[in-house]
């Protein structure tokens, strides 16, 4: 069985690696460009193979798979952040942000199909609670990750029932992504999480394990955001 995990040298894209591997996966990792957490990543799974290639670049995408053998999952989880108000915002921040979450989500699932169509499969989609609610601050992030939730939802009809296509909805998680938080501003956040915590990684890893292996859900947003925020 092989996967492939976006994102993949940190937070939640390396703990599903180390899941998948745990399961007896043939895991495959891209990064866009943090040669020092692609280093830390190899030394913790020197069996993963870890690829350097930018979701958002077609090219780049279009040779990675011109190397793979067809996938039985494939996990998209790339994605960056921009935390600002819209009207500070450029548009080459906006169109960024939409060409890695969104855009590299398109292309990296354009170029896995074919090889998933005639052995079954499972995608899992990594979005985000802003996704579903919207954050302030985080319009455009919380459009590409709302985004990934549309594609997800029709893309589970176009590719039924060879492929399954689900999606997780993460919410505070502890990853790097949210290490920005002061102390005093992430008591606030704990204070609105019913669980009154951040998840881990390892959760998230959980559910997208989850989505991929059971064959009997596809269309689905799974909210692994301890009750809310």
């Amino acid at each position: 069985m092989r996967v492939l995990v976006t994102g993949g040298t940190r937070g939640i894209g390396l703990a599903c690696c180390r899941l998948f591997f745990r399961m007896g996966y043939e895991v495959t990792a891209l990064y866009s460009s943090d040669e020092a957490a692609a280093e830390a990543a190899r030394r913790e799974l020197p069996e993963v193979r870890f690829l350097r290639a930018d979701v958002a670049d077609e090219a780049a995408v279009k040779r990675v798979f011109s190397e793979l053998p067809p996938l039985d999952v494939l996990v998209n989880n790339a994605g960056i952040d921009f935390f600002a108000q819209v009207q500070d915002m450029a548009y080459s921040d906006y169109a960024r942000v939409m060409d890695v979450n969104m855009g590299g989500t398109f292309l990296v699932t354009k170029y896995a199909v074919p090889g998933m169509l005639s052995r079954g499969g499972a995608i899992v989609n990594v979005s985000s609670i802003w996704g579903v609610t919207g954050g302030s601050c985080e319009s455009v992030y919380s459009a590409s990750k709302g985004a990934v939730i549309a594609f997800t939802k029709a893309l589970a009809q176009e590719l039924a029932p060879a492929v399954r296509v689900n999606a997780v909805a993460p919410g505070a998680i502890d990853t790097v992504m949210n290490a920005g938080y002061s102390a005093q501003e992430r008591q606030e956040i704990e204070r609105r999480i019913p669980l009154g915590r951040f998840g881990t990684p390892d959760e998230c890893a959980q559910a997208v394990y989850f989505l991929a292996t059971c064959r009997y859900c596809t269309g689905q947003v799974l909210g692994v955001d301890g009750g809310g925020l």
